[in-house]
């Protein structure tokens, strides 16, 4: 069976349960300074009618499904009749299917028109999940994210008028010592301004085959602390002025965090002021994983 992956293989943690195929295999972008998922990978897009027999052949495996995660790092990059193709197939396979998801780069989406997206929502691909990492403009240069706030708040508005649920990722330290409350403030000012559903925070975790380890090796970034990095999403979290469901529970994270914003924005500020109190609760860096 996994012999259809082209390994690795990375899915959101809430696509724990759900049949994921490969629809591409790497990432159309794969730029990004912090990032080495899919670096091992050269980017293509499947034919419909490989995916298709793939999906027959998990159908045969796994029986119906429920949910279905269509990896790689950003099948939003497809054309719009060949995901649609493939979410009908999908759907006619498997009659439980309630729910179909995408990872997307923020280029993916301010390419297709809100008619495309919304025509995707109709279909049934009604999840996306988009890669912020953060709202400041700097820092969006300097990681090669491939766009600036305003673009970054553009693509997820379009992905919300299209009527699809938003899921987004910042990262916790991704501008350093440097650039911390820079980082964080105008991130909470990204996300203000594009209110997606559910909002998640990863901390950075450098890899070596990264740009962004080479500029650690030489002297060029700042890592923050454990305390500073709570402290940053302490910044973040007092700004946040939309309703959403906030995560910060990744394997990354020094302090698990589940709440649902605004509702319990004191009650974390006052987790975060005692985890900084005492750090002997925080997740030791050596369970820490990505």
């Amino acid at each position: 069976m996994f012999e259809l992956y082209d390994m690795p293989l990375f899915r959101p943690p809430s696509e724990a349960n759900s049949l994921i195929v490969q629809a591409t295999i790497g990432c159309s972008h794969n730029k990004c300074t912090f990032c080495g998922m899919y670096k091992m990978k050269k980017f293509r897009v499947k034919p419909v009618e490989e995916v298709k027999r793939e999906l027959e052949i998990f159908k045969k495996y796994y029986g119906d499904v429920r949910r279905l995660f269509l990896a790689d790092g950003n099948a939003m990059c497809m054309k719009t009749e060949d995901l649609v193709e493939i979410v009908r197939y999908a759907k006619k396979l498997f009659p439980s299917l309630e729910r179909v998801s995408t990872y997307a780069t923020p280029m993916d989406l301010l390419e297709k028109s809100v008619d495309e997206l919304r025509w995707l929502r109709e279909e049934g691909l009604s999840l996306v999940y988009l890669g912020v990492e953060s709202g400041d403009d700097e820092i969006l240069k300097e990681i090669r994210k491939g766009v600036d706030s305003r673009e970054m708040i553009e693509a997820g508005r379009k992905a919300i008028r299209a009527g699809m649920t938003l899921s987004i990722t910042a990262i916790t330290g991704l501008g350093g010592k440097e650039r911390s409350f820079d980082h964080a403030k105008n991130t909470a000012r990204v996300l203000n301004e594009m209110k997606p559903h559910y909002t998640a925070f990863l901390t950075l975790m450098i890899v070596e085959n990264t740009l962004l380890y080479l500029k650690l090796r030489r002297g060029e970034f700042t890592p923050l602390n454990h305390l500073e990095i709570l402290r940053e999403l302490r910044w973040v979290i007092e700004d946040l002025r939309y309703r959403t469901v906030f995560r910060a529970n990744h394997a990354s994270n020094y302090l698990p965090i589940r709440a649902n914003l605004p509702e319990d924005r004191e009650e974390v500020l006052k987790l975060i002021d005692y985890a900084m109190e005492h750090p002997e609760i925080l997740r030791p860096e050596h369970l820490r994983g990505l």
